[in-house]
């Protein structure tokens, strides 16, 4: 019987997945194999949360073959030689994967390619970055073209989706090492790995007059509210796929009986594609992750202090919505896309530490850490990305928790010496009278610490740094 590999990296999925599609048809029998790299597992900006929740995806696949009469492979070591050595022994013919942009993934798959009969597919986005290039051929920098051009190009609707196969027959007798038992992830986490997991939180996110995305437009900035869709880990690791994402969007915005709903799904399909922007950056311009998108920008005079970037990290800043939000990232793996701009840009703007301290340190801890969309959102806050001028949008972390935690939910939460805090000096509780931060229990400097930096002056300093940098041109 005629074989085929299916080497699976970011695609633990069966439903529309275009590589098993691809081994399918190009052969009786499917081998669904998992290297365990060790250069990618001892990675500087690999997270211990993000393997957990990469195995627990994993187990969750395998679970998924087994009903259908396979299993999961899994083998450790330099990925061409344990596939060249999968081949042999099952005589193999082809492998496939689907596509990755990372330097990387491309190095990596470039070196299999020189040795082995390995097959690419799409899948990681919706529309491959080189499908989408102004008319000269030359890659969009800006998202707004971008985003006309990317719309322009087919769409899909759930009858277009590839189904997930029924039976998959994958020879016996084939070695496996065990998948690695991790630290199981906390309650606070809840994030479930597994394709059955996504199919179930994009359900409840877009299905019915009253899911979520009918008020995605106003709650995605209010990390008080269950106002998104919580898919990014599943994303990240293609639990479910970029085209069904978009899918979904579009059966939403048809479904839409009200302004908002429509609004809502809108804005939801522009946050996809704004991750396929930054896919196409750094598919098209993989020096943004060794630096700045704007060259010049590599020159700001950063002040880097160790122990401003300590408080940073352990959320001990006395900035409540940023202490909240990093206290959130170290304990579940995760945080709300506005707490991660207004902490990205205190860390460069208030603290001028270089921002890709704060890339790498995410990296080592979000669940849905992602090389591409993760470097262009740092980017873009520390203002040195695609963005036109953007060195002087400087977010003040007061005025962003009292907009964005108006009651003071969210902080309390994080933050819990904060709970009694009155609302009224919640995002400022330096401001409290004595009398007041004695009735709250909360004595600033003692049971919570006072800001380590003004912002007035960490503005001026930081627009200063930026514009010797911008003399550099």
């Amino acid at each position: 019987m005629s074989t085929a590999l299916w080497w699976i990296r970011r695609d633990l999925r069966l439903s529309d997945n275009q590589a098993l599609t691809g081994a399918l048809a190009a052969a009786e029998q499917v081998v669904p194999v998992f290297v365990l790299d060790p250069a990618l597992l001892a990675s500087p900006f690999t997270g211990e949360k993000r393997l957990a929740f990469l195995f627990d995806g994993l187990r969750s696949l395998d679970a998924e073959l087994r009903q259908r009469g396979s299993r999961l492979i899994v083998r450790q070591g330099e990925p061409a030689a344990e596939l060249a050595r999968l081949m042999a022994e099952t005589s193999a013919d082809v492998i496939f994967a689907e596509g990755d942009v990372t330097p990387f993934a491309r190095r990596r798959d470039e070196q299999v390619k020189a040795q082995l009969p390995l097959r690419l597919t799409p899948g990681l986005t919706m529309h491959r970055p080189s499908a989408v290039l102004k008319d000269d051929g030359a890659p969009y920098t800006v998202f707004t073209p971008f985003s006309k051009r990317w719309l322009a190009l087919p769409l899909p609707l759930p009858a277009d989706l590839l189904p997930a196969p029924e039976h998959i027959a994958t020879p016996a007798g084939l070695e496996s090492v065990p998948i690695p038992a991790w630290p199981v992830l906390t309650a606070s986490a809840p994030f479930p790995a597994g394709e059955a997991e996504a199919q179930r939180r994009l359900a409840t996110f877009t299905e019915g007059n009253d899911a979520v995305i009918v008020r995605y437009r106003d709650d995605r900035n209010r990390p008080d509210l269950e106002g998104t869709s919580r898919l990014s880990p599943y994303l990240r690791f293609g639990m479910i796929s970029a085209r069904q994402a978009v899918a979904a969007s579009r059966t939403a915005r048809l479904a839409a009986r009200t302004s908002d709903a429509c609004y809502g799904a809108d804005t939801w399909l522009s946050e996809l594609i704004w991750r396929e922007f930054y896919v196409a950056i750094l598919y098209h311009f993989p020096l943004v992750r060794s630096g700045s998108f704007q060259r010049h920008y590599d020159h700001i005079p950063w002040a880097n202090d160790e122990s401003d970037f300590a408080a940073w990290r352990q959320g001990q800043t006395g900035y409540p919505i940023v202490d909240a939000a990093m206290r959130q990232l170290v304990q579940t793996g995760w945080m709300h896309n506005r707490p991660r701009m207004i902490v990205a840009s205190f860390l460069v703007k208030d603290l001028l530490i270089d921002w890709r301290w704060g890339e790498r340190f995410f990296m080592q801890h979000l669940l849905d850490g992602d090389p591409a969309n993760n470097n262009g959102g740092w980017q873009w806050t520390a203002g040195v990305g695609t963005d036109a001028a953007p060195y002087f949008r400087v977010f003040n972390p007061t005025a962003q928790g009292q907009k964005f935690d108006p009651d003071g939910g969210y902080v309390r939460r994080w933050a819990p010496e904060l709970a009694r805090v009155p609302a009224k000096y919640i995002h400022a509780p330096w401001t409290m009278p004595p009398s007041e931060q004695r009735r709250a229990g909360c004595i600033i400097g003692s049971d919570y610490p006072a800001p380590i930096i003004d912002h007035a002056f960490a503005r001026e300093r930081t627009l200063a740094a930026y514009a010797q940098a911008k003399e550099t041109r």
